[in-house]
């Protein structure tokens, strides 16, 4: 399967890396080329995998399709860029946290609008999770660090429908939301205690 020069790149430094090469040096030379701030969202749909055991592939399918159709839009008005969809989930980059929670306010009035006026096996119910960090990208297509597997957990196995969560560092660098307000959360996991729950009209 062809892979970008970015991919080959970062594997032939972590080749590097495990064939005794300096780790440090080869650290520092992945992020430089690599790293960056970004806010991370990972979006999961509740009750997904039943609706597919229930509905079948076509179904599937088609929650898919209106997921995409609906939310893409709201994301790049946000200065959002999808990285992927693996199945019902979608890793988005976005350049602020701010910017991350506004977009998924947004997605989830969407998926609001939508529902109201389709069949209940057909609603989009979203679960959102937001970090905030440093970050490897690696070409369009990739994503690694701490934040992202803390919003993986957040938005894929903690969030209910409708519910946006963040990690600490994304509440941090939140600026304030107008009609938003904040709750704390208790989570259990990688060492991380607390999450943020954001409560919007």
């Amino acid at each position: 399967m062809p892979t970008s020069p970015e991919v080959r790149a970062l594997w032939e430094l972590i080749e590097q890396r495990i064939a005794g090469g300096d780790h440090g040096a080869i650290d520092d030379q992945i992020w430089q080329r690599f790293g960056g701030e970004w806010a991370v969202m990972l979006t999961d749909l509740a009750g997904f995998s039943r609706q597919v055991a229930r509905f079948g592939i076509v179904h599937f399918l088609q929650t898919i399709h209106q997921q995409t159709r609906a939310l893409v839009p709201i994301i790049q008005q946000h200065g959002g860029a999808l990285v992927k969809t693996e199945a019902d989930s979608m890793l988005i980059l976005f350049p602020t946290a701010t910017a991350a929670v506004e977009s998924g306010i947004a997605m989830q009035r969407a998926c609001h609008a939508l529902n109201a006026t389709s069949r209940p096996e057909d609603e989009v119910m979203l679960c959102v999770g937001i970090g905030f960090g440093l970050l490897l990208k690696i070409g369009d297509t990739e994503v690694f660090g701490h934040e992202v597997n803390m919003a993986s957990k957040l938005g894929e196995d903690i969030a209910v429908a409708d519910e946006i969560l963040v990690t600490p560092s994304a509440h941090a660098a939140c600026a304030q939301i107008a009609g938003l307000e904040w709750e704390q959360q208790q989570t259990a996991y990688a060492g991380e205690t607390i999450c943020w729950r954001a409560r919007y009209r």
